[in-house]
């Protein structure tokens, strides 16, 4: 969850590090950090720590041994933000699978990645999974969603490369391939690796039909789990929506022997968990939910737990453990902040 609560120089704050263990502690049984930027050239907003330097290691562990404390799983989220990742933020052109027109480049238009620039960011994804190891961390979610760079590299739309790297699904998955492998060949086995994919981006032309393709290439891989990022878990097909299956079904329907799936998509109450299970969904994901609610883990226990919706006040949102930058971000979130 994007928080921007974290220091300039790629440093996680003690307000970001608050903000998760009072998660911990309120019974989620796992905690994924935000987006964390795994090359310089990566970083996509400001406020979001960094993985790609030993200097962070000491932090990171302080962090880990926080949530450890509550008996809850750790993961870090890794991913490069590609041509979401602004120049005036990083000092870099922005890169991307194709040059194309770029808002966050002074150039107005990306870079297009040299084969040697694929290989350099593929190394730093492993090398900030091996950090997370060498943190205490439990595992590591590659993010695949949302139009950052490897949900770039599978876009039809920006991915126009004729090499190894672009083509069909096959070729355009194969950064995330390539990136899936080296971590799996360096962290030990008992580290947990898993994958978070956006089964249908319109304006990236990723439809859901490559996507079963891909899940059906990347669930052989010895994934640990496959989080389907589906913005809205009752939301049919956009390729298919006359079709009363939902996006998770499509997945769990079409495909055997998946490993653990997550699903997540405005997920608030008992009974929209429960509608995610009943997709085929083995675990649950909420972001929006545990802002106000940091129990919320613990409260689902009870089936009609149905908590108010927003506008929320800034002592509540103060009160469960967002700090002053955060709450202005969400602030951007209409009608969330209360007005003062």
């Amino acid at each position: 969850m994007t928080n921007k609560q974290s220091y300039a120089d790629g440093t996680i704050s003690q307000n970001e590090i608050n903000w998760l263990v009072r998660r911990a502690k309120g019974s989620f049984g796992i905690i994924t950090t935000a987006a964390s930027h795994v090359s310089k050239d990566g970083q996509g907003w400001e406020g979001e720590f960094g993985l790609y330097d030993d200097k962070f290691i000491d932090c990171l562990c302080l962090l880990s041994r926080s949530i450890k404390r509550y008996d809850s799983l750790i993961f870090a989220q890794l991913f490069h933000g590609g041509m979401r990742a602004p120049e005036h933020l990083t000092g870099f052109q922005p890169i991307t699978a194709s040059r194309t027109i770029c808002k966050e480049s002074k150039s107005g238009y990306t870079r297009m990645a040299s084969d040697h620039d694929i290989w350099r960011i593929i190394q730093d994804f492993t090398s900030a999974a091996v950090r997370c190891v060498e943190s205490g961390f439990d595992g590591i979610e590659l993010h695949g969603a949302h139009g950052y760079l490897i949900s770039q590299f599978l876009s039809k739309t920006i991915n126009k490369r004729t090499d190894k790297w672009g083509g069909d699904i096959n070729g355009r998955s194969q950064f995330l391939i390539e990136i899936v492998n080296s971590i799996k060949n360096n962290v030990p086995e008992n580290f947990i690796v898993g994958i978070r994919l956006s089964p249908e981006i319109e304006e990236l032309n990723i439809s859901l039909e490559d996507s079963i393709k891909l899940i059906r290439k990347v669930k052989t891989m010895g994934l640990d789990f496959i989080h389907l990022s589906c913005w809205d878990i009752y939301a049919p097909s956009l390729q298919y929506p006359k079709d009363p299956k939902r996006i998770a079904e499509w997945i769990t329907h079409s495909i055997d022997n998946l490993p653990p799936i997550i699903s997540t998509g405005k997920i608030w109450s008992a009974e929209d968990a429960q509608n995610a299970i009943d997709q085929g969904a083995d675990l649950i994901g909420v972001a929006r939910a545990a802002i106000p609610y940091p129990d919320w883990a613990k409260n689902i226990e009870e089936t009609k737990y149905n908590p108010p919706k927003a506008p929320f006040s800034v002592q509540q949102l103060q009160d469960a453990e967002l700090s002053a930058p955060f709450i202005n971000y969400m602030r951007k979130w209409k009608s969330f902040v209360e007005d003062d």
